[in-house]
């Protein structure tokens, strides 16, 4: 019986998870809780109004690769912001696309070491009480939001895991080989799955170091690797792909990697890390960061990224973590 109820809630949850479009994308890594500077990268990509703050991207699709929350002071206005921004760009014929990060996941199973108590603040009401000493007023509303029926517990388990935008593949952490061979509807079926049965969590993906929400080999792996050329080159021949954009790993600029099959997005946007804001976006098939608000073409698909890291640290603060790299 339990597995019919889980098998007609797969169904249920499916979710499209491949887009083709002719219009702009923008890709965006992880905010933690900075509301300012998100609104800062949005007013920058010209997605949205500069007074009003609404979405003006008209049929641009702008990809989040996850972690909204945690570590910042401002978490739930972060999400109540893309949750509507969500819905004016479908209204414009545009997408936004909110991918599940690991800390949307922790919040969602209860991991909330990374909860700032400003969080909690935003939560409470004159109601409010605490069941106990550790439990900050807040508490109680905070895990009613995100739980099944709470208004970001519904959102966060109705989002996918990976995307498929024209030739890139966006998540949040990444893929071990070990899930070289699931397809995005699976494993996007699978998370969801978990994040409504938390007993599946234990064997399945959201938790698996090696899963999309939290894997980091992508980022942090030897480039000269053959086995893991080798792997990349098999996510992106069954994704049908020809790279793959992640966040989840802080890294001083838009990293490419791996000759470009691979880039990583996370500059530390949230000013509890002091990244630079950066974004990246495609216009008809070519590859742009914007850094500082400055554009520098991203480096064709095998060609050196040096040049193109050059260009990025001279916009860059002498003392910058990106011209320490590159001394």
């Amino acid at each position: 019986m339990r597995t019919a109820a889980l098998l007609l809630l797969s169904v249920a949850l499916m979710g499209k998870d491949n887009y083709t479009t002719q219009a702009r994308v923008v890709a965006v890594g992880d905010i933690h809780g900075d509301y300012d500077r998100l609104i800062e990268i949005l007013k920058t990509a010209k997605l949205i109004d500069p007074s009003m703050l609404k979405w003006s991207g008209g049929k641009d699709h702008l990809v989040f690769t996850g972690d909204f929350v945690d570590r910042g002071p401002a978490s739930r206005k972060v999400l109540d912001f893309v949750i509507a921004l969500e819905s004016q760009a479908g209204k414009a014929g545009g997408e936004v696309h909110p991918l599940i990060g690991n800390h949307e996941a922790m919040n969602v199973y209860g991991d909330l070491r990374y909860v700032t108590k400003d969080d909690y603040a935003a939560f409470r009401t004159e109601k409010s009480v605490s069941a106990s000493p550790d439990q900050p007023l807040g508490w109680a509303e905070h895990r009613k939001a995100f739980s099944p029926e709470g208004k970001y517990g519904k959102w966060i388990r109705g989002n996918n895991v990976l995307v498929k935008v024209n030739e890139t593949l966006y998540l949040h952490g990444g893929l071990a080989p070990k899930f070289a061979d699931l397809k995005r509807s699976k494993i996007n079926d699978q998370a969801k799955l978990e994040l409504q049965d938390f007993s599946l969590i234990e064997k399945g993906v959201v938790g698996d170091t090696e899963g999309p929400l939290w894997y980091r080999g992508l980022a942090t792996e030897k480039e000269d690797q053959p086995a893991m050329n080798a792997h990349i080159d098999a996510l992106l021949a069954a994704h049908q792909v020809k790279r793959i954009v992640i966040g989840h790993t802080v890294v001083p600029a838009i990293m490419p990697r791996f000759g470009g099959k691979v880039v990583v997005i996370d500059v530390g946007l949230s000013r509890v890390y002091g990244g630079p804001p950066a974004f990246l976006e495609f216009v008809k098939g070519e590859g742009f960061v914007i850094h500082r608000g400055q554009r520098v073409r991203l480096p064709a698909l095998g060609a050196d990224a040096m040049p193109y890291l050059k260009s990025v640290a001279e916009l860059e603060p002498a003392n910058s973590p990106l011209r320490n790299l590159l001394r």
